[in-house]
Protein backbone atom coordinates (compact mmCIF):
# COMPACT_ATOMS: atom_id res chain seq x y z
CA UNK A 1 0.00 0.00 0.00
CA UNK A 2 0.87 3.58 -0.13
CA UNK A 3 1.79 6.65 1.75
CA UNK A 4 -0.43 8.20 4.43
CA UNK A 5 -1.34 11.41 2.63
CA UNK A 6 -2.55 13.16 5.78
CA UNK A 7 0.47 12.37 7.94
CA UNK A 8 1.99 15.49 9.54
CA UNK A 9 5.41 13.80 9.61
CA UNK A 10 7.99 14.56 6.91
CA UNK A 11 8.81 11.71 4.59
CA UNK A 12 11.96 9.77 5.38
CA UNK A 13 13.85 9.55 2.11
CA UNK A 14 15.83 6.43 2.86
CA UNK A 15 15.16 3.42 0.70
CA UNK A 16 13.65 -0.01 1.14
CA UNK A 17 12.87 -2.41 -1.66
CA UNK A 18 10.15 -4.55 -3.20
CA UNK A 19 10.62 -7.85 -5.01
CA UNK A 20 8.92 -8.97 -8.22
CA UNK A 21 7.65 -12.49 -7.57
CA UNK A 22 7.13 -13.97 -11.02
CA UNK A 23 7.18 -13.35 -14.74
CA UNK A 24 9.69 -11.66 -17.03
CA UNK A 25 11.40 -9.80 -14.15
CA UNK A 26 11.10 -12.58 -11.59
CA UNK A 27 13.35 -12.02 -8.58
CA UNK A 28 14.24 -8.42 -9.44
CA UNK A 29 14.37 -6.07 -6.47
CA UNK A 30 13.46 -2.42 -6.84
CA UNK A 31 14.31 0.44 -4.47
CA UNK A 32 11.40 2.15 -2.72
CA UNK A 33 11.45 5.45 -0.87
CA UNK A 34 10.58 5.14 2.80
CA UNK A 35 7.79 7.44 3.90
CA UNK A 36 5.27 7.54 6.77
CA UNK A 37 2.46 5.11 6.04
CA UNK A 38 4.12 3.56 2.99
CA UNK A 39 3.19 -0.12 3.15
CA UNK A 40 3.97 -2.14 0.03
CA UNK A 41 1.65 -5.10 -0.38
CA UNK A 42 3.36 -8.11 1.20
CA UNK A 43 4.62 -10.98 -0.93
CA UNK A 44 2.09 -13.44 0.51
CA UNK A 45 -0.90 -11.24 -0.28
CA UNK A 46 0.56 -10.30 -3.66
CA UNK A 47 1.06 -13.96 -4.56
CA UNK A 48 -2.54 -14.75 -3.62
CA UNK A 49 -3.83 -11.85 -5.70
CA UNK A 50 -1.91 -12.80 -8.82
CA UNK A 51 -2.92 -16.43 -8.46
CA UNK A 52 -6.50 -15.15 -8.61
CA UNK A 53 -5.65 -13.07 -11.68
CA UNK A 54 -3.45 -15.63 -13.47
CA UNK A 55 -5.92 -16.40 -16.30
CA UNK A 56 -6.65 -12.72 -16.92
CA UNK A 57 -3.48 -10.64 -16.49
CA UNK A 58 -1.86 -11.08 -19.91
CA UNK A 59 -2.49 -8.22 -22.37
CA UNK A 60 -4.72 -6.31 -19.96
CA UNK A 61 -4.67 -2.53 -19.45
CA UNK A 62 -4.14 -1.69 -15.78
CA UNK A 63 -4.43 1.20 -13.38
CA UNK A 64 -2.34 1.20 -10.20
CA UNK A 65 -3.99 3.97 -8.16
CA UNK A 66 -2.22 5.32 -5.06
CA UNK A 67 0.85 3.58 -6.49
CA UNK A 68 3.39 4.25 -3.74
CA UNK A 69 5.98 1.50 -4.22
CA UNK A 70 4.34 0.41 -7.48
CA UNK A 71 4.58 -3.19 -6.30
CA UNK A 72 1.29 -4.29 -7.88
CA UNK A 73 1.81 -2.46 -11.15
CA UNK A 74 5.35 -3.81 -11.61
CA UNK A 75 4.14 -7.32 -10.88
CA UNK A 76 1.40 -6.95 -13.49
CA UNK A 77 3.90 -5.76 -16.10
CA UNK A 78 6.24 -8.64 -15.30
CA UNK A 79 3.40 -11.10 -15.84
CA UNK A 80 2.42 -9.79 -19.24
CA UNK A 81 0.08 -6.83 -18.76
CA UNK A 82 -0.13 -4.75 -21.91
CA UNK A 83 -0.01 -1.35 -20.22
CA UNK A 84 0.05 0.03 -16.67
CA UNK A 85 -0.74 3.56 -15.53
CA UNK A 86 0.78 4.46 -12.15
CA UNK A 87 -0.90 7.27 -10.18
CA UNK A 88 1.14 8.86 -7.37
CA UNK A 89 0.70 12.34 -5.91
CA UNK A 90 4.09 12.61 -4.14
CA UNK A 91 6.74 14.04 -6.47
CA UNK A 92 9.75 12.14 -5.09
CA UNK A 93 7.85 8.84 -5.02
CA UNK A 94 6.65 9.36 -8.60
CA UNK A 95 10.25 10.02 -9.68
CA UNK A 96 11.32 6.77 -8.03
CA UNK A 97 8.58 4.89 -9.91
CA UNK A 98 9.85 6.34 -13.19
CA UNK A 99 13.43 5.48 -12.29
CA UNK A 100 12.42 1.89 -11.58
CA UNK A 101 10.68 1.61 -14.95
CA UNK A 102 13.90 2.77 -16.59
CA UNK A 103 15.88 0.32 -14.45
CA UNK A 104 13.70 -2.46 -15.92
CA UNK A 105 14.08 -1.06 -19.46
CA UNK A 106 10.30 -0.87 -19.67
CA UNK A 107 9.25 1.01 -22.83
CA UNK A 108 7.16 4.19 -22.38
CA UNK A 109 4.37 2.65 -24.45
CA UNK A 110 3.95 -0.05 -21.80
CA UNK A 111 3.90 2.07 -18.64
CA UNK A 112 3.40 5.67 -17.59
CA UNK A 113 3.69 7.48 -14.27
CA UNK A 114 1.25 10.33 -13.61
CA UNK A 115 2.06 12.56 -10.65
CA UNK A 116 -1.45 13.41 -9.51
CA UNK A 117 -3.90 12.78 -6.70
CA UNK A 118 -5.76 9.57 -7.52
CA UNK A 119 -9.19 10.89 -6.50
CA UNK A 120 -8.74 13.97 -8.67
CA UNK A 121 -7.69 11.80 -11.62
CA UNK A 122 -10.71 9.52 -11.26
CA UNK A 123 -13.17 12.42 -10.83
CA UNK A 124 -13.24 13.12 -14.57
CA UNK A 125 -14.49 11.48 -17.71
CA UNK A 126 -11.89 9.21 -19.37
CA UNK A 127 -10.28 10.70 -22.47
CA UNK A 128 -9.43 7.49 -24.28
CA UNK A 129 -8.18 4.65 -22.13
CA UNK A 130 -10.47 2.41 -20.10
CA UNK A 131 -9.09 -0.27 -17.80
CA UNK A 132 -9.33 -4.06 -17.69
CA UNK A 133 -7.78 -4.23 -14.20
CA UNK A 134 -7.61 -1.67 -11.39
CA UNK A 135 -5.62 -1.91 -8.18
CA UNK A 136 -7.10 0.11 -5.30
CA UNK A 137 -4.71 -0.07 -2.36
CA UNK A 138 -4.90 3.37 -0.74
CA UNK A 139 -3.80 4.57 2.70
CA UNK A 140 -5.97 3.06 5.42
CA UNK A 141 -8.50 4.83 7.67
CA UNK A 142 -9.43 7.68 5.30
CA UNK A 143 -12.24 6.04 3.31
CA UNK A 144 -10.21 6.36 0.11
CA UNK A 145 -11.03 2.88 -1.20
CA UNK A 146 -14.75 3.64 -1.05
CA UNK A 147 -14.35 7.05 -2.68
CA UNK A 148 -12.16 5.60 -5.43
CA UNK A 149 -14.56 2.75 -6.15
CA UNK A 150 -17.49 5.16 -6.37
CA UNK A 151 -15.56 7.38 -8.81
CA UNK A 152 -14.56 4.41 -10.97
CA UNK A 153 -18.24 3.51 -11.25
CA UNK A 154 -19.61 7.04 -11.64
CA UNK A 155 -17.18 8.12 -14.36
CA UNK A 156 -17.17 4.74 -16.13
CA UNK A 157 -13.45 3.97 -16.18
CA UNK A 158 -13.92 0.21 -16.58
CA UNK A 159 -14.09 -1.99 -19.62
CA UNK A 160 -16.81 -4.67 -19.58
CA UNK A 161 -15.87 -7.54 -17.25
CA UNK A 162 -12.95 -5.58 -15.79
CA UNK A 163 -11.39 -6.77 -12.53
CA UNK A 164 -10.97 -4.53 -9.48
CA UNK A 165 -8.70 -5.40 -6.56
CA UNK A 166 -9.49 -3.58 -3.31
CA UNK A 167 -7.26 -3.73 -0.23
CA UNK A 168 -8.55 -2.15 2.98
CA UNK A 169 -8.18 -2.38 6.73
CA UNK A 170 -10.14 -5.37 8.02
CA UNK A 171 -12.72 -3.27 9.86
CA UNK A 172 -13.50 -1.00 6.89
CA UNK A 173 -17.16 -0.86 5.85
CA UNK A 174 -16.54 -1.16 2.11
CA UNK A 175 -19.64 -1.21 -0.13
CA UNK A 176 -19.06 -2.26 -3.70
CA UNK A 177 -20.81 -0.28 -6.45
CA UNK A 178 -23.65 -1.90 -8.32
CA UNK A 179 -22.56 -4.31 -11.05
CA UNK A 180 -19.41 -5.26 -9.11
CA UNK A 181 -19.57 -8.96 -8.30
CA UNK A 182 -17.33 -10.20 -5.48
CA UNK A 183 -15.21 -13.07 -6.81
CA UNK A 184 -12.62 -13.59 -4.07
CA UNK A 185 -12.04 -12.37 -0.53
CA UNK A 186 -9.31 -13.04 2.01
CA UNK A 187 -8.25 -11.54 5.34
CA UNK A 188 -4.68 -11.65 6.61
CA UNK A 189 -3.95 -9.99 9.92
CA UNK A 190 -5.52 -6.54 9.82
CA UNK A 191 -5.84 -6.49 6.02
CA UNK A 192 -8.85 -7.48 3.89
CA UNK A 193 -8.34 -8.24 0.19
CA UNK A 194 -11.22 -8.40 -2.28
CA UNK A 195 -11.37 -9.09 -6.00
CA UNK A 196 -14.42 -7.88 -7.91
CA UNK A 197 -15.53 -8.13 -11.52
CA UNK A 198 -17.55 -5.44 -13.22
CA UNK A 199 -20.68 -6.13 -15.20
CA UNK A 200 -21.26 -9.86 -14.68
CA UNK A 201 -24.34 -11.58 -13.35
CA UNK A 202 -24.49 -13.88 -10.34
CA UNK A 203 -24.98 -16.81 -12.73
CA UNK A 204 -21.84 -15.92 -14.69
CA UNK A 205 -19.93 -15.47 -11.44
CA UNK A 206 -20.49 -19.09 -10.52
CA UNK A 207 -19.42 -20.53 -13.86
Amino acid sequence: MKKNINSPLPATRGKGEVRIIAGHWRGRKLPVLNAPGLRPTGDRIKETLFNWLMPHIRDCTCLDAFSGSGSLGFEALSRGAKQVTFLERDKATAKQLQANLERLNCPPTQARVIQRDSLAFLAQAPNQMLFDLVFLDPPFHFGLAQQSADLLASYQWLNPEAFIYVETEKEADFRAPQQWALLKQKSAGQVCCRLFQYGITETEKGE
